[in-house]
């Protein structure tokens, strides 16, 4: 059990170092903003966002809107005052969708002229929030969300096709505010952290109409990857960093990573980012995290002293509850012990029931971020009593 303890430590360093809540109060607290704010958070880390805002700015908070998924909002938020949170759906829009998206544009358009306008943006955004150009429907737009999510699109690509049918996205809230100030803190889970895609771009550039939001990105997938190698360090353990992100098929890159577990000379890996699948008409409960997870279990030799970690930084891996995995050399045997017919399960992505069985899932509930996923793999043969326990687990 050591080394899966050591596993969680570090995923738990890694959640730590860009956790919405901390991340918010610091920037804020350097950055001293004058007068009164209105804030807007949106997405899956958006209450931890809110209340890091609140943590720095007290009472010149003027008036917050948050919106979060389903299960991720803060009841500690509902007892401030001018405070109006609201949950709505991932990663299919729905109605609450579209009335969170008409309060949002409301409000701007009402926004008294003392009022700095305050977002704080990351990732689940594109589906938590909408305004439909004309002609779009609900049902077109959760059609396309459906086949994008099953083909296994990469977020660039879909947040591209969502921006096509808002009024929000694509720099739809910077044409609304023209040319007033206003300030945006990202929470960023897509490759080059780049504004215009974060969210399908609710608070990017509008084509071609300079604006005069000022962006920062404060927290992305290598401060998590960092904050690991140094948690891993304080135990007297080596891990190595991938110098780019994986973002390929979760097989693909489960066998990837295993091929570099078993090459390094370091202790352990840990790479960030995002996979992907490709869903059959026919699926079960997971997602990529536990479909990569179960496929480099398939891959282990028997008796390997690997273990891995993938998990999703936001506490769920797609649909589900779970947060990700933790396997090694003898999941399959636990998980078909226990009754679960694994080839079965992997070829239909059924793989949190497989994963479920062998006792290997691994639940955090709502982090407070969301930065895109995490690989953690270590040599059981490494962790032999190296160091001590870290100071908080999972």
């Amino acid at each position: 059990m050591e080394a899966r303890r050591v596993l969680l430590e570090l995923f738990d360093a890694a959640l730590r170092a860009v956790d919405g809540r901390a991340c918010v109060a610091r920037f804020l607290r350097e950055t001293k903003l004058p007068g009164s704010v209105a804030v807007f958070a949106v997405g899956k880390a958006a209450s931890a966002m809110a209340m890091g805002a609140r943590d720095a700015l007290g009472d010149a908070i003027h008036s917050m809107l948050v919106v979060t998924k389903q299960g991720h909002s803060d009841p500690e938020l509902d007892r401030g005052a001018g405070v109006l949170q609201l949950e709505t759906a991932h990663p299919v829009p729905d109605a609450s969708s579209l009335a969170a998206g008409a309060e949002i544009e409301t409000r701007l358009e009402a926004l008294p002229p003392h009022l700095l306008p305050v977002f704080l943006v990351s990732g689940g955004s594109s589906s938590l929030v909408e305004s439909l150009v004309e002609g779009v429907s609900l049902g077109d737009l959760q059609e396309l969300n459906r086949r994008g999510l099953a083909a296994g699109w990469d977020i660039a690509t879909l947040n591209s096709e969502r921006a096509k049918r808002s009024r929000l996205k694509g720099g739809g809230v910077a044409r609304i505010l023209g040319k007033r100030r206003a300030l945006a803190l990202f929470i960023s889970d897509v490759p080059a952290d780049d504004p215009d895609v974060i969210g399908s771009g609710l608070l990017g550039q509008a084509r071609g109409q300079p604006d005069a939001i000022e962006r920062h990105v404060i927290a992305n997938v290598d401060v998590a990857v960092r904050a690991a190698i140094e948690a891993a360090h304080a135990r007297g353990l080596t891990i190595a960093a991938r110098s780019t992100r994986f973002d390929a098929d979760a097989s693909a890159v489960a066998v990837d990573f295993l091929a570099a577990l078993r090459t390094t000379s370091a202790d352990g890996l840990v790479w960030g980012g995002e996979s992907t699948v490709k869903l059959p008409e026919k699926h079960g409960r997971g997602g990529r995290n536990t479909h990569l997870a179960l496929s480099a279990a398939r891959t282990l030799r028997a008796g390997e002293p690997l273990l891995i970690l993938a998990a999703g930084t936001d506490g769920t891996d797609g649909p589900t509850a779970d947060a990700g995995a933790i396997v090694d050399a003898d999941s399959i045997d636990r998980a078909s012990l226990a009754g679960c017919d694994v080839e079965r399960a992997w070829r239909e992505f059924d793989s949190g029931s497989a994963l479920e069985a062998a006792e290997d899932l691994v639940h955090t509930g709502p982090t407070g971020t969301n930065v895109g996923d995490i690989l953690i793999g270590i040599k059981r043969s490494g962790t032999s009593l190296r160091g001590q326990p870290l100071p908080r687990m999972l």
